[in-house]
Formats: C-alpha cells, structure tokens, sequence
C-alpha cells in the first residue's frame, strides 16, 4: 500500500468503528439475542410455590398440588441446592410456554446409586414400561428428602416397614408381627429389615433366590454375627448346623428342591420357636415338615435339623455317645489296620533292599546325592508354600502364627534348590558322565515313535513293547521338566523376594504375574511327581514297594532288561560276570 492512501484508510476504519459503538448502545444485546440468561432463584421460584394452593393437572386428568414449603426445604439434605440445580429445564418462560417440567434427574449428582437401581426390580420394572414402579422420589420424597440415618426420614431404619409397605402391605403387616418387627417396634436397631434383606437401591426380590444364597448371604448376615449373637443370647453356628445337615448338604450340592431357611421358618412372617403361631412351634411341626415329607408323624419331627454338641435331651445325649463310641472304633480298627499292613509293607521295602540280585549301578554317588538335594529341598518348598496359601490346613498350623519361621525355610529351601541345579550344570558340563548324561537323555525322533508304540501295547498286549535305551521317553519328560520347573520357579520366586529391586525396573503387576506362575507352577509340579515320577519308581508292578536306586544306586538285572533292554550297561554287566566265573 502507497503511503498517500493511508489518512483515508484510517478514516473509514474510524468512521465504522463509531457507527459500530451507537448501534450497541442504542441496541443493547438484549435485544439482539446475544444476552446471557441469568438463572432463576429460589426466591424466584417460590414467588408462585409459596403459594399453598398452587396446583397443576397431571397426565391422569389429577389435580396435584405443587407448593413448596419452604421451610420443609431449607430443612432437607438439599438444603444448599438450588431450585434449577435439579429442575435444570424450567426457563423464564416457565409456566406461561405450558411445557410439563422433566422429571428430575438423580443420576446427575448419584450416579452409582441410579446405576444400581436399575438392576433392581423396581428399575427393571420400569425398564419393560411399568410406570407404576417406585422410583428415587417415592422412597426418598420429593422437597423433603432427608439422610436415611435422620429420625424424620421415610428411610430410618424404623420407618422402612411403614414407606415399603405403602406399596408392599401384607408384606409390611407379616414383617411387623414377625420378631424382626417386634424388635424394630422396641428400638433394636439390629433387628432386620426391608433393606437387610433386600439391599437398598439394588432391591432384589428373593422369592426366586438360590438356597445358597439365603443362608449364606442373607440370613447369616445377622444370624452368623458373633455381636448379634452374644447380644441377644442366640443360638450360634446355625449356618454350620444347617450344613451339616440332609438339607444343608443337598443345597450344597446343587438341590433347588432342598428345604431351606425360609422353607421351614418362613420369610415375612418369621416367629419364634416358642411362639404358637411358628411354623416350628412343636404344635406344627408336623404340618410344616408334611409340605415335603408326606405322612410326617409327630416322631418324625423330634429330630432337629440345627444338632449343637450342648443339645439336651435323650436323643442328642444317646447321639453324642454313639458319635464319641464310633471315633473311639474307627481310631482302633482302622489304626491296627495301618499297623497290620505297614509292617507288612515295611518288610517287603526292606527285603527288596537287602535283595543280593540288585547289582546293577544305575545312578553313581554324585547323582544319588544331587537327586536327595533336589528332593528334600522340593518338599520343603512344596509344605511351606502351601502353608502359606492355606493358612488353615494343617500345614498352615506347623508353623505357627508367626511366618517367620516359614519364610525363610522356604527361601533356604529355594536357594539349596537353586544351588543344586547350578552344580547339576557344572557336573554335565565338566565331567565325562555328566555330558554323556545329557546325550542320553537327549530327546530324539525315537521317543515319538517309541510313545505311540507303547500305547499300541497297552491297549494290545499281543503287540511288542518299544525296546528303551538308558533312558526312555518316561525318563527324559521327568528330566527336562525339571529342568524347565526349575528355571520358572527360580525366577518368579526370585522376583517375589526381592519385589523391591525388581520394581524398579518393572511395573508393579510382573511381581503380580511372578506369583501366579509360582503358584500354578508350584501345583503341577507337585502334580506331576505324585502322578508320574512315584508311580514309576514305587507303585509300577515291576517295582514294587520301591526302586532303591535312589539309596544305593542299584537295580536288579531282570528289571533293568524289561525296562531298557538297549542299554549296553546291561552286556556290560554281563561280561564282568562272565570274567568273574572265570577267574580261577
């Protein structure tokens, strides 16, 4: 731009700017549009809801009062709330556009309490279009809503039978007779009601709830409490009690048709033993028993179904002794029996030990003890971690209450068990035996084909077993997993050790995952050794009651020929023999 043109520019760039200014001031953005609607006020609103009379048509053709007392209000828990904070869609216009105000919205300041509701049976009532389901405002009021834990509130826990019985009456009046009712009617805040049973928001009904869940969910909240117990002088272990019984162990099992706690005490109207209006009132035992047991006499119901040590009577007595008299029999019987077969099996182990025939070296000095390393400190590993993850068996009771002690058996058993594979390294590298060790137990196409040929002769004896070398499949699957156990137990439980350092490298859940792989690795290992080691070294007919080459490293010619015919110790042997007989 030519300098000569600049006055002019600036001069008509002034000259809109003013008419820019006098066209504001003489129409304010009021009236433009552009103005900001200042919110109404509770005094706004209550200008026309103070009014007494004010009233408004609903969608039923009813008159409905709309006042709002004001003091009712400021004496709600939505006492710093304003008007439009929950009516957030009343405008200025309100009420001349004739536009029916949205219900209020709770979710916007309770969302988690509006989620759950809608898994209730009144949400879920609401959700398949019954409108006459409760929502937030027939329980919790309107203007009015107070905390649940205030005297005044259609919540406290001593007018909850009167707020849900406006919609629920017979059930209000059952409650109210039963002795939850009477001793909510006393003040006993501990006394169960609408809400203990059949939650809050989530309000389910239990009409069609599983046995297990009755007992171990909804009646021993209150009736498994140590506190309520003691406080009311009830009896305890009711849960266990029922358990143990016919019904208990059926609904343990899976019987929808098992008697349960409501099936014999009721659900409302639930009564005191004594009361003769019970159901379990001894007058009507027999009818409530008959509902399942057709035919039921009066003998028939004598038993109990909640059997306590410190019952009294002559039935529990003569059952108590008859219980002490059986332990006494089966601790003798069964004891002797042990006894009896444990010496015989005792006598068979070390027959087989002091056997002259076993003289065949199958395992040298060294592997014997790697082999008595690898399993002393494997147990120990074994109790005291499962001591850990449970607490309340009885390898949880070995150690104590103070795992001091167990921990650092483990960590001890961890690190013999870790130097132990560090020396089994050392020896298959260093030594002669020890590499030709490793070629042995080597896996090969042959153990592929070996396996299948050994099914073929288990399921077809007429077929001929796979011929074995030193080591078969069998051997080489223990061999290598332990190699492999070894490596993933080390590493996870050196992680879990020392969570600290390795944190600082890694994000907190590895540790998380370490322990997992310890645990489940833990269990197959175990597994493993009782499914498949000590079936081949004690329980297979051939070996039988023990292979002792684990003691002395010896085995008979006559097993080692059925198990590894291929292997050339066995034509060594043989020539050694041979030499001996012919040595003058």
């Amino acid at each position: 731009m030519e300098p000569r043109y600049l006055p002019a520019r600036c001069t008509q760039f002034g000259f809109c700017f003013f008419v820019l200014v006098l066209t504001l001031a003489a129409f304010p953005p009021r009236l433009l549009g552009a103005e900001t609607v200042e919110p109404m006020t509770d005094e706004d609103c209550l200008l026309c809801h103070d009014d007494t009379e004010l009233t408004r048509t609903d969608a039923n053709g009813d008159e409905v009062s709309v006042y709002v007392d004001p003091a009712m209000l400021a004496a709600s828990a939505h006492a710093t709330n304003s008007c439009s904070s929950c009516h957030e869609d009343i405008t200025w216009d309100h009420p001349d556009d004739e536009v029916t105000p949205k219900p209020v919205s709770c979710a916007r300041c309770h969302e988690d309490a509006a989620d759950t509701y809608q898994g209730s049976v009144h949400g879920l009532a609401i959700a398949d279009g019954d409108d006459s389901a409760p929502t937030c405002v027939d329980c919790h009021g309107t203007h009015d809503v107070s905390h649940p834990t205030s005297a005044d509130s259609p919540l406290h826990w001593s007018h909850l039978a009167d707020t849900c019985g406006g919609c629920h009456p017979d059930a209000a009046a059952d409650v109210e007779s039963s002795v939850h009712g009477q001793a909510v009617g006393e003040g006993r805040r501990e006394a169960a009601t609408c809400t203990d049973c059949h939650s809050e928001h989530r309000i389910e009904a239990l009409k069609g709830v599983s046995s297990i869940k009755l007992a171990t969910v909804i009646c021993a909240k209150c009736h498994e409490s140590e506190r309520i117990n003691t406080k009311f002088r009830m009896p305890t272990q009711r849960l266990e009690s029922f358990f143990e019984s016919y019904h208990g162990l059926a609904v343990r099992r899976g019987d929808t048709h098992a008697a349960n706690c409501a099936s014999c005490h009721g659900y409302h109207r639930i009564l005191a033993s004594s009361d003769p209006d019970s159901t379990i009132n001894p007058k009507h035992l027999v009818e409530t028993c008959g509902e399942c047991h057709p035919g039921a006499s009066e003998n028939f119901t004598l038993g109990k179904v909640h059997q306590s040590a410190d019952d009294d009577g002559v039935g529990p007595l003569v059952n108590r002794w008859v219980r002490q008299v059986y332990l006494v029999l089966i601790f003798v019987v069964v004891g002797l029996m042990v006894l009896h077969n444990g010496a015989a099996w005792l006598r068979s182990v070390m027959k087989s030990l002091r056997s002259s025939r076993r003289q065949i070296t199958r395992m040298e000095r060294s592997e014997r003890i790697q082999h008595f390393v690898l399993l002393s400190s494997f147990i120990l590993l074994a109790v005291t971690g499962f001591a850990l993850k449970f607490p309340d068996s009885w390898l949880g009771v070995v150690f104590g209450a103070d795992d001091l002690v167990r921990r650092w058996l483990h960590r001890i058993a961890g690190v013999v068990l870790l130097g132990a594979g560090f020396y089994h390294v050392l020896y298959v590298t260093l030594t002669r035996r020890g590499r030709q060790l490793v070629r042995d137990f080597a896996p090969s196409t042959k153990d592929l084909k070996d396996i299948g040929e050994n099914v073929h002769h288990m399921l077809d004896h007429s077929r001929k077993a796979p011929r074995f070398g030193r080591f078969g499949y069998v051997e080489k699957m223990e061999y290598w997993a332990v190699v492999w156990g070894t490596i993933i137990m080390g590493v996870s439980g050196l992680m879990i050790w020392f969570k600290i350092p390795v944190t600082e490298w890694l994000p907190r859940w590895a540790v998380d995952v370490a322990t997992t792989v310890h645990y489940y690795e833990a269990i197959l290992a175990c597994l493993s050794i009782i499914v498949w080691h000590f079936y081949h070294v004690i329980f297979a007919p051939g070996v039988y009651p023990i292979n002792w080459a684990w003691w002395d490293g010896k085995v008979t010619r006559k097993w080692y020929e059925h198990e590894h015919p291929d292997d050339p110790a066995i034509a060594q042997f043989d020539e050694e023999q041979r030499q001996k007989e012919e040595a003058p």
